[in-house]
């Protein structure tokens, strides 16, 4: 990553939370003074199919999608998902992945097919950095499954230059009011996973 620049995946299904995701980040990188440009591709994304958002940060972005092969960042909130966009990524880049596993209908309806139950291992033979997450257990100690997005959002914001109040008040803008406490305990939560993997 140079300074200042960031090409950032995000990959998930519907309903995991992949385009506030997006709009969060770019909320913080607006309040940094920052350019952003960012796409999404939604798919069949209300009946479980694939979501996926480029976001691009810099002084002067001029596209909205990432080159293959040059994401910094991968937030995956699904590890299927995230083994399946690695090729995006610079091989020095970091892969934030959520160890959950959602199987598609046609794995399950058919002997041709077979899920990935060592994505992670497969991710890490091509990156040097892949952190996995176990971010539904956490969300549901938390008391809402929902929250997987903020805590990955959490964990992604170790690497990033963009204070911790600017990632706050994002979420108080960005999130439904009653939900604003709880996605900021789960985002502090993610913060506090990265500074662990930081010190390791």
């Amino acid at each position: 990553m140079s300074d200042n620049e960031y090409s950032i995946l995000i990959v998930g299904v519907g309903g995991q939370g992949v385009l506030l995701a997006s709009e969060l980040i770019s909320e913080v990188a607006i309040r940094a003074g920052l350019d952003v440009k960012k796409s999404e591709i939604h798919g069949m994304a209300q009946r479980g199919g694939v979501v996926s958002s480029h976001v691009r940060i810099g002084p002067r972005v001029f596209s909205p999608t990432i080159p293959y092969g040059q994401a910094d960042v991968l937030i995956s909130f699904e590890q299927a998902e995230g083994l399946r966009a690695v090729d995006w990524m610079k091989k020095d880049g970091v892969a934030i992945v959520s160890t959950t596993s959602l199987i598609p209908a046609i794995v399950t309806s058919t002997k041709d097919l077979t899920y990935p139950y060592d994505a992670l291992e497969r991710m890490k033979k091509k990156l040097a950095n892949v952190i996995g997450v176990e971010a539904d257990a956490i969300a549901r100690e938390l008391g809402n499954p929902r929250l997987v997005n903020t805590i990955l959002l959490g964990v992604m914001s170790g690497y990033l230059p963009f204070d911790t109040e600017s990632w706050n008040e994002a979420i108080k803008t960005k999130v439904k009011p009653k939900f604003v406490e709880i996605n900021l305990t789960a985002f502090e939560r993610g913060r506090q996973l990265a500074a662990q993997q930081v010190k390791t």
